[in-house]
């Protein structure tokens, strides 16, 4: 316990930071949004015009450490002001929309692709010097090289467009989110498995050539050997003994994984036009949406930093001897 509570002291540090950053970082360039916006647009708009347009959005003239001590209350509450682009629409509301697909997608491709990624290293190493292990890691590898976007417009082309397997953008056929029904279900899976699957084809080749690197090392521990000459079967060393202190390395290339899930995929989200918080956060960069744009920023750096924690926590129930020099 003193292991995780030590570790979560250091990410509430390590996010009150960010959140600090997140504040000042804008602030502290010159202009401001308000003034951006109608620079951007043209707009003819006189002093007391600006003026009411910066009460609207919520800019002020108050001194900065009250705008930071507003900015902090705000943030508790989780209110971020109102998106400039989707104005009068708050900015938790905008993101609300993409969160559960950003999630979605971004769990999914991940989990399959550290699933797949862990079973073929895995047997790679087991299996190493074979055809398999030859094969496998190289070829993975081979198109991990490509750019996201690159592999994403050519799936695309090929599979939407071209032979029509999968539809060609949004997360479901509807105008409105479908039913969780059977159909509904199916509708969403049908407009997933493309994006996914380009994620998971960039990013399988990493996962499967730590996990194999991790299993050649452990599976030259004495520990090993004398489990094998105990006479104990060869399925039970390999997941019992061998994976389960293989899989440390990639559970920890999991947690940032998992955090960069909303930055990650962004080039995906566009190509696929699929309506998550990468997509969304495309659109608030071309708007100039410094509200929509601060809290995207925060949620990925939050959720980079939680996704480290539950993986520190996960490694004291996997690794004892992490919870023992922790309380030591």
């Amino acid at each position: 316990m003193y292991y995780i509570a030590k570790r979560l002291a250091f990410y509430v540090l390590a996010a009150f930071v960010a959140i600090t950053v997140n504040f000042f970082l804008p602030r502290l360039t010159p202009g401001d949004p308000a003034s951006t916006i109608v620079a951007t647009y043209s707009t003819s708009l006189n002093a007391e015009s600006l003026a009411a347009l910066k009460a609207a959005y919520g800019l002020t003239d108050e001194p900065l450490l009250q705008q930071y001590l507003t900015y902090l209350g705000n943030v508790l509450r989780g209110d971020f002001g109102r998106s400039l682009s989707n104005f009068p629409a708050p900015v938790m509301a905008v993101i609300g929309a993409g969160f559960g697909w950003s999630i979605l997608l971004g769990l999914t491709s991940v989990l399959l692709s550290f699933v797949l990624g862990s079973v073929l290293g895995a047997i790679a190493a087991w299996r190493r010097g074979g055809w398999f292990d030859k094969l496998t890691p190289p070829v993975l590898l081979f198109l991990g090289s490509f750019p996201y976007f690159f592999l994403a417009l050519l799936l695309f082309y090929v599979f939407c467009f071209k032979l029509g397997w999968f539809p060609m953008g949004n997360a479901y056929s509807s105008v409105n989110p479908p039913a969780l029904n059977l159909a509904g279900v199916g509708d969403i899976l049908m407009h997933l498995i493309a994006p996914a699957f380009t994620i998971v084809l960039v990013s399988l080749g990493p996962w499967t050539l730590n996990m194999r690197n991790a299993m050649i090392g452990v599976l030259s521990e004495d520990y090993l050997t004398l489990a094998e000459a105990k006479g104990l079967q060869p399925r039970r060393v390999l997941l019992s003994h061998a994976v389960r202190t293989a899989l440390l390395p990639n559970i920890t290339a999991l947690g940032a994984a998992v955090g960069a899930v909303f930055s990650g995929q962004l080039l995906t989200e566009i190509v696929f036009t699929y309506p998550g918080l990468g997509y969304s956060l495309m659109r608030a960069v071309s708007a100039v949406d410094y509200p929509l744009m601060q809290a995207l920023f925060l949620i990925i750096t939050l959720s980079v930093l939680a996704a480290n924690f539950f993986v520190d926590t996960l490694y004291v129930l996997l690794d004892p001897r992490v919870r023992t020099g922790g309380e030591a």
